[in-house]
Order: C-alpha cells, then structure tokens, then sequence
C-alpha cells in the first residue's frame, strides 16, 4: 500500500510571541492537514485530535512536506509520544537548499513550477485562529498542503521543478531527483479545490 503522506500545520503564535525560532516547541498547533496517498483524500486535525495525525505519522512510510523537518515537526514535537527524527521524511525546501545553496519560500517554487501559489501567508492563518475562523483556517492549510502535493507530483513526473532566481526575478530550472519515491501509478496534478475530511 501507499503509505506516503504529505503535511502542513499552522500556529497559534508567532515567533516573536515566543522568544524567537529556538523555541518552536512551544509555538502550539492551531490545525494540522495530510494528503493521503492510499486513499487521495485531505485530511484536516485540530489541535485536540492530534493523537490520531500521531496514529497516521506512524504509520506513514514518507512524510512530505516543506520546510517540515526544521518546522512542522518541531512544533508536533511536544504533542508527540514518539521522536519526530525518528520518522521517514522527505523536505522539498531542504532538498532545494542542498542544491542551490539558499532557501526559498514554497509560493515562489509553486508559481514558477504550477503557475499557482498558496493562498496568503502564515500570519493569515494565525488571524484565522484568534478570530475564530476555523473553516478559513482549515481551508488555508489544506491549500497549502495540495500546493506541496502538486510540486512534489510534478517533481516526480518531470524530474525537475522550477524556481523564480533571486537576481532579476528569472525562472530556472532545477533537475530534482526524486525517482526513488515513485509510484507506478502517476498521480494527478489537477488544480480544482481541495475537498477534506475532518477527523
């Protein structure tokens, strides 16, 4: 079975509300959402059903995500009984950064790449909280989640994805490879809204 995920999580607080980004642990998950190959579905968690996304890490064998491994996973840390480092992951920000040298914000590889991007950006999400707007917020986080599902698909099928350089605003391409988390069946890169479920 497929057992490749791909997550997102959004924060209750802001780094400068939290001393700064040593202190990730206690940022706190607003909501959580995967993409689940086996069954093609999004999936949504909020912060008390966290003990079920830990059910679906485990059993997961690759987590995608962006930025995932020195982000999301630190933040899940604390609501965790298992070690984030001790799961299968695969970054595409830090795949780019090994490749290039630098960083770069996902809306920048998705409009290069799918010519679509997120949706707003993470102070959003946090507004969404405090003001109570769950569906907003929910709904920005599976966005989130399918940008990065239809990147990483387009990496796997392409073999190569493209970026927006940072001298003169040039699109490059970047030869990614990927090859080793194909699958024989190829998944869809269609851009019509992300249905959900909530757990």
């Amino acid at each position: 079975m497929d057992r490749r995920i791909i997550l997102d999580l959004e924060t209750k607080r802001t780094f400068d509300e939290v001393g700064g980004r040593d202190h990730l642990g206690q940022l706190e998950v607003s909501v959580a959402a995967i993409y689940d190959y086996a069954t093609q579905e999004f999936h949504v968690f909020e912060e008390r059903e966290i003990g079920k996304l830990q059910n679906v890490l485990i059993n997961s064998s690759l987590i995608v995500g962006f930025n995932h491994v020195n982000f999301d996973l630190p933040v899940l840390q604390p609501y965790l009984s298992i070690d984030v480092k001790t799961l299968p992951v695969f970054d595409i920000m830090l795949d780019f950064q090994a490749k290039t040298g630098h960083r770069i914000g996902l809306d920048s590889l998705a409009q290069a790449t799918l010519g679509v991007g997120k949706t707003g950006y993470g102070i959003d999400a946090i507004r969404y909280f405090r003001e109570g707007k769950m569906k907003e917020l929910r709904d920005y986080c599976v966005n989130d989640v399918k940008v990065t599902r239809d990147l990483f698909n387009y990496g796997l099928e392409n073999e190569k994805i493209f970026y927006f350089s940072k001298m003169g605003n040039q699109k490059k391409e970047m030869i990614v490879d990927w090859k080793k988390y194909r699958r024989p069946k190829k998944e869809s890169t269609c851009s019509k809204p992300a249905q959900y479920k909530l757990f």
